[in-house]
């Protein structure tokens, strides 16, 4: 048994076949874990605890039953919000079965320190999204968007994913990636020489160095025609793996 990760999965209605693919994750790859880490962007949009899609009800229920099927050997399943999904709440949390986690949240496994986070907040070269970032995790801008109908909700998710979707066409790669500095900074500041985020959807392994220590950044991957996760066993081996969806 080992701890298991994976991030940016945007499960929507208009993909049936990544969300098939997550529930065979979780009866199948994903049974034998000691933990399972979801670092962000599990759905497409989260709209508020109240968001009534049929999709998303039938996600929270399989994620129940994961959870409780794995309490047999103290399995459990860590929930940390991404930039598509930061709405989520403790009702969800309770819903689910899941233990939310902040972002960023350093864990310890066969006594190496690993700092996890969604990778949203180090693409600091991007400054609409970080002023963005800023705005929408503001505890009354939320309180003010969480008030209003679920109708108008959605409404105002989807201009904001309308001009998002133009104004990123527009930006360079680059720009939409991390920054190096951003990462040093952070792992430094954590006293971790491994990250483990998601965000860019650009899966890999990087070699960096802290202080003239080795250090190690890992990305997951989204799903979009393949499914990725990484595993940390027991020995602190770790594989980035992939699956045809």
């Amino acid at each position: 048994m080992g701890i298991y990760f994976i991030s940016d999965l945007h499960l929507s209605p208009e993909r049936p076949a990544i969300t098939q693919a997550f529930y065979h994750f979780l009866s199948t790859i994903a049974k034998s874990a000691k933990s399972l880490y979801i670092l962000g962007d599990l759905f497409e949009m989260w709209l508020g605890d109240d968001d009534d899609t049929p999709l998303y009800r039938e996600v929270v229920q399989h994620l129940k039953e994961y959870n409780l099927q794995g309490r047999s050997s103290e399995r459990k399943t860590y929930f940390m919000r991404g930039n598509r999904d930061f709405l989520i709440g403790k009702t969800f949390a309770q819903s689910a079965e899941v233990t939310l986690l902040t972002d960023p949240t350093v864990i310890t496994y066969q006594k190496q320190r690993y700092l996890l986070m969604h990778g949203d907040s180090l693409c600091t070269r991007d400054h609409d999204y970080m002023k963005f970032r800023e705005l929408t995790r503001s505890a009354d801008w939320q309180k003010q968007l969480l008030a209003q109908p679920l109708d108008q909700r959605r409404q105002y998710a989807n201009t904001i994913r309308q001009q998002s979707s133009t104004m990123n066409s527009l930006k360079a790669a680059d720009i939409m990636d991390v920054t190096q500095e951003a990462v040093l900074q952070v792992m430094e500041e954590n006293l971790t020489n491994t990250l483990i985020h998601g965000h860019t959807h650009r899966p890999a392994k990087h070699q960096l160095s802290i202080h003239n220590q080795p250090a190690q950044r890992i990305v997951l991957g989204d799903w979009n025609t393949q499914g990725w996760y990484l595993t940390i066993d027991k020995n602190n081996q770790r594989l980035l793996i992939s699956f045809d969806i």
